[in-house]
């Protein structure tokens, strides 16, 4: 089911700015949105309004083109036909998986009940576990059963809420893509609430990054990386950094940038250039030197904290035989790809 949000605010009595503020977004039946961003930024509360939850103080939710919420009316959160997975997945301890599972289908007979049971714990990969305790399981089984209890009442719309916090990174990921082709399977529409950006990228079709409140953009991740549209954006995904940059006016098509002079043109009222990690290489033969304040190995790479002689910090992706100690200087040249500017890096808020 088509999931609509038009201008939507949330305002917690007592603050003085909207938890939510001014949020459109849709999300076509059977994709997988996700909204991504730093703690605070009112991604869970978009979630909880959703749900019903959470009151609406402006626009509308609609589910399937029927509105569910807006200010003054709000379909119960029992009667949206939503699934819910929590960030703590919220089992019952007392009570096996099947019976965890079961909890939403009373309105079933016995007979349809165990089967529907059997169905959705054989899709997330626990058949035959249904007498198990979530005491006797591991984390990632645990999620499973949370997911299947979610999707046992064929909802019109998933909610998850940070569903993999409580999991170590190795297991994370792979439970994330298990969890999207299950969705894919089920022809879920489902929308999901994370701060992690591989998370994001792994599960969305469409992500949504909020700042403050405010949904700064609604894309796919190629789009999110590739043309940010808010300074924000930029500099949030994929370790982006905007740094000062100044049409050179001695040539035409270049600009001026602390990392030296660059091809390309500065758009008319811009004077910052995003640049990522992977575009600053080391160069030998570069004039430019910068102090290396911190290096992490990445395995496939070292990640280089820098200061230029400028005083700006950047990082920089170095090869693993790179040999720099901290407190070195290192020859640095910018070799971006697709040009992106904007006007002011302050306007973190756009």
């Amino acid at each position: 089911m088509q999931l609509t949000i038009d201008s939507l605010s949330v305002h917690y009595a007592g603050q003085t700015a909207p938890a939510v503020q001014d949020v459109s977004l849709s999300l076509p039946a059977g994709q997988i949105g996700v909204l991504l961003g730093p703690s605070g930024c009112g991604k869970t509360t978009l979630l909880r309004a959703v749900a019903g939850l959470e009151t609406v103080s402006a626009g509308s939710i609609a589910l399937a083109g029927e509105v569910i919420s807006r200010p003054g009316y709000a379909v119960a959160p029992e009667q949206r036909r939503m699934g819910m997975v929590f960030q703590d997945y919220a089992l019952f301890p007392h009570l096996d998986v099947g019976r965890n599972v079961a909890f939403g289908l009373q309105s079933l007979a016995k007979g349809e009940r165990q089967k529907r049971v059997a169905e959705v714990l054989e899709l997330v990969g626990l058949g035959g576990l249904e007498g198990r305790y979530p005491h006797e399981l591991s984390g990632g089984q645990q999620q499973r059963v949370a997911l299947a209890r979610a999707l046992a009442p064929r909802p019109q719309l998933l909610l998850l809420d940070e569903p993999f916090s409580n999991l170590d990174a190795g297991l994370r990921d792979r439970l994330a893509q298990e969890l999207r082709d299950i969705l894919r399977c089920h022809g879920t529409t489902a929308l999901l609430v994370t701060h992690d950006q591989h998370e994001a990228f792994a599960m969305g079709d469409r992500i949504g990054v909020l700042y403050q409140g405010r949904l700064q953009q609604w894309a796919d991740a190629a789009t999110l990386y590739r043309e940010p549209a808010t300074a924000f954006v930029a500099q949030f995904i994929g370790q982006g950094m905007l740094v000062p940059a100044l049409q050179d006016p001695s040539r035409s098509g270049w600009m001026q940038t602390p990392l030296g002079a660059i091809s390309g043109p500065l758009a008319a009222g811009d004077s910052c250039l995003l640049l990522r990690a992977h575009e600053i290489v080391h160069d030998a033969q570069s004039p430019l030197q910068a102090e290396l304040l911190h290096k992490a190995f990445r395995g496939s790479h070292w990640l280089y904290t820098l200061r230029l002689p400028t005083g700006e910090t950047v990082l920089a992706e170095m090869p693993t035989d790179m040999t720099h100690a901290v407190g070195e200087r290192v020859a640095l040249r910018a070799q971006p790809g697709q040009l992106v500017t904007f006007s002011d890096p302050v306007q973190k808020a756009a």
